[in-house]
């Protein structure tokens, strides 16, 4: 009976960490200029590729504003419902291999995704084009 209690304690510690070590989840981003929290963005894996989506805009002014600089099928999208992360592949403790989309100019940046190494309620987002030394790094924060 020890042994069972034992066995089901660290399973479930185990498995505790494992949902706490995952990307995916609710996340709230901020304007890089302003510092401003922008929007809430939902992370999910689809058929084994991180996606990401704009669930909910924070400016009530801005809620029902569309991606006019988007091309494609996503130009002229209303900004909450928008898949912004695309194809996301798991590498190691990151993802990568997709792309980012910025609705704010409408261009597409490859992508780096890890969560931040010192608190697992913030996570590095990293956009850039060619090298990924030369981009620029956004932290998001768990929405609880």
């Amino acid at each position: 009976m020890k042994k069972l209690l034992v066995t089901l304690t660290f399973a479930v510690a185990c498995t505790a960490v494992g949902f706490a070590q995952s990307v995916a989840g609710k996340w709230k981003t901020f304007d890089d200029k302003t510092g401003e929290a922008k929007s809430i963005v939902e992370i999910t894996e689809v058929n084994g590729k991180l996606q990401g989506k704009i669930i909910e805009v924070l400016n009530p002014a801005k809620k029902n504003n569309v991606c006019t600089e988007c091309k494609g099928a996503d130009k002229g999208k209303k900004l909450e419902g928008l898949t912004i992360i695309k194809n996301m592949d798991k590498d190691g403790a990151e993802y990568s291999g997709g792309k980012i989309l910025d609705p704010t100019n409408g261009k597409e940046y490859s992508c780096i995704i890890k969560l931040n190494k010192d608190n697992a309620d913030k996570l590095d987002v990293r956009g850039y084009i060619g090298m990924s030394f030369a981009g620029r790094t956004q932290y998001w924060t768990r929405v609880k």
